[in-house]
């Protein structure tokens, strides 16, 4: 997300850091390109006019220009006044009710609504042990109560039971009901999609909101209609009183104007973000985060928090005890780079590692995930006696290897020359005291991102120092260790 308009700031900024000293021209011909790069990215045109006039107003003040690093500090105010355009700081549901705490979800016909309401029911389920009741007040799209059951039975949490022709109203006050007599904690209503002209179907919200009296109305919008996003929110707040927004396959959204605006024209806050069209891609939205993701300052708290729901606490603990003993043949190789593939590939967490955006852009047409899947693929390719013992690997193995994995022997060689790498940092562990001296020797990199940088065709040192060694690809120096190893770390 936002990678055009990353693409262009990260060239705006690195142009003022490359300056020794700023002058007030220098910093109003750089927001000049900020406010057009905004604007490209389909920002608001008022929203961009209040942005450059509070971060021109403060950059052309004197401790700026006058400070030993100036194009940092003017990077820092265009991050500070980022964030405060997006929202400041993450708003969370209000859950600190009395139990049910109603949710209302409400939205244009396909924003994605009803699997939206599915993802967030499976997401307070699995962070904070809700017991969630779904119920789907949708009688105009065939079909649309089928499949909120079905997305149910898919999260396992539990869905009204459908009665053929009762209406909205109806089904509300039987979904309220149901959630207050099983003890839920949470009731989420999913109402029908609707237009903008359709003042029937507004009608029909307006009456389920003052009925149900929701904790929480959340409206799901498209991120990719861009500006008319922004305006779909505010025609739905002058019918209803909005608590917050989703925004939608923000995944696919490169220019990112809608999230950009929402905030600032609605006063309404993001809660949620959609990532991508699995039931647990959907993520709450931290504006420091993203703001700092748009600059190319990565989201490294993300990243291990990302990585501490991926990593098998099993795997974890067995590949801990082999490096201890100095132990790393393929079969764990291969469980790396698959703990890497689940949290997105590299692609996925190109924008949350610092200095990992021009590492992806240097991959030579190479998809990230082409790199994983060939690399499992070699190392599926061998017999279990081979990725035990990758020393058996001679000439006409490697050959074998290649045709079975659709790739070349120079792959093959790569591969193996990661191997080698990785083995010899685990060699170094244990040299250095086994766990004890784990992550000292990962802030230290020369682990899988170096390999990483071979296999792909990156430049030398393309790639973040401790990319890798460890389940899901993180090293120290990438920003934190996934917390059941972070505890086998520090066993005395």
């Amino acid at each position: 997300m936002f990678e055009k308009l990353s693409d262009r700031l990260g060239g705006v900024f690195d142009r003022l850091r490359g300056r020794g000293a700023l002058n007030e021209q220098d910093v109003r011909e750089a927001m000049r390109e900020v406010r057009v790069a905004l604007l490209e990215a389909d920002v608001a045109l008022p929203v961009v006019r209040d942005f450059i006039e509070k971060v021109t107003e403060q950059a052309i003040g004197q401790s700026v220009l006058k400070s030993i690093t100036p194009g940092q500090q003017v990077v820092k105010i265009v991050n500070d006044q980022l964030t405060e355009m997006l929202g400041s700081e993450a708003s969370e549901l209000n859950l600190a009710v009395a139990p049910p705490a109603i949710i209302m979800m409400v939205g244009l016909q396909g924003s994605g609504k009803t699997t939206t309401t599915a993802k967030i029911a499976k997401l307070l389920k699995g962070k904070q042990n809700k017991k969630v009741l779904m119920a789907s007040l949708d009688v105009n799209r065939p079909a649309a109560q089928e499949q909120l059951a079905t997305l149910g039975k898919q999260v396992d949490v539990a869905t009204l039971p459908i009665i053929e022709g009762q209406q909205p109203v109806e089904i509300a006050k039987r979904a309220m009901q149901a959630a207050k007599l099983q003890s839920f904690d949470v009731l989420m209503l999913d109402t029908a999609g609707r237009m903008h002209v359709d003042q029937q179907l507004m009608d029909e919200m307006r009456s389920v909101a003052t009925i149900a009296s929701p904790h929480e109305i959340l409206l799901v919008v498209d991120s990719l209609t861009g500006q008319d996003a922004v305006n779909v929110a505010k025609n739905f707040g002058e019918q209803v009183d909005l608590t917050g927004i989703v925004l939608t396959r923000m995944d696919g959204d490169a220019r990112g104007g809608a999230a950009l605006s929402m905030r600032a024209v609605t006063g309404k806050p993001i809660k949620f973000a959609g990532i991508g069209e699995k039931l647990d891609a959907i993520e709450p939205f931290y504006p420091d985060r993203v703001a700092g993701r748009i600059l190319g300052m990565g989201d490294v708290v993300g990243l291990v928090e990302r990585a501490s729901q991926m990593v098998e606490k099993d795997e974890a603990e067995a590949l801990a005890a082999k490096m201890a003993k100095g132990q790393f043949d393929m079969n764990d190789l291969r469980s790396q780079l698959r703990q890497m593939t689940k949290m997105g590939g590299l692609g996925a967490l190109a924008g949350m590692m610092p200095g990992m955006k021009k590492a992806k852009a240097a991959m030579s047409g190479q998809t990230d995930d082409k790199i994983l899947i060939r690399m499992d693929a070699m190392i599926g390719s061998m017999t279990p006696k081979e990725r035990s013992k990758p020393e058996l690997l001679n000439a006409k193995r490697k050959i074998r290897i290649a045709k079975g994995s659709g790739t070349t022997v120079q792959d093959v060689n790569k591969l193996l020359k990661m191997h080698q790498e990785m083995a010899r940092a685990m060699k170094r562990i244990k040299k250095m005291g086994g766990l004890k001296g784990l992550a000292a020797m990962f802030g230290k990199g020369g682990d899988l991102g170096s390999a990483m940088e071979g296999m792909a065709g990156l430049p030398k040192g393309s790639l973040p120092p401790g990319m890798g060694g460890l389940p899901g690809g993180l090293g120290a120096g990438g920003g934190g260790l996934p917390p059941d190893l972070a505890r086998l770390l520090n066993k005395k």
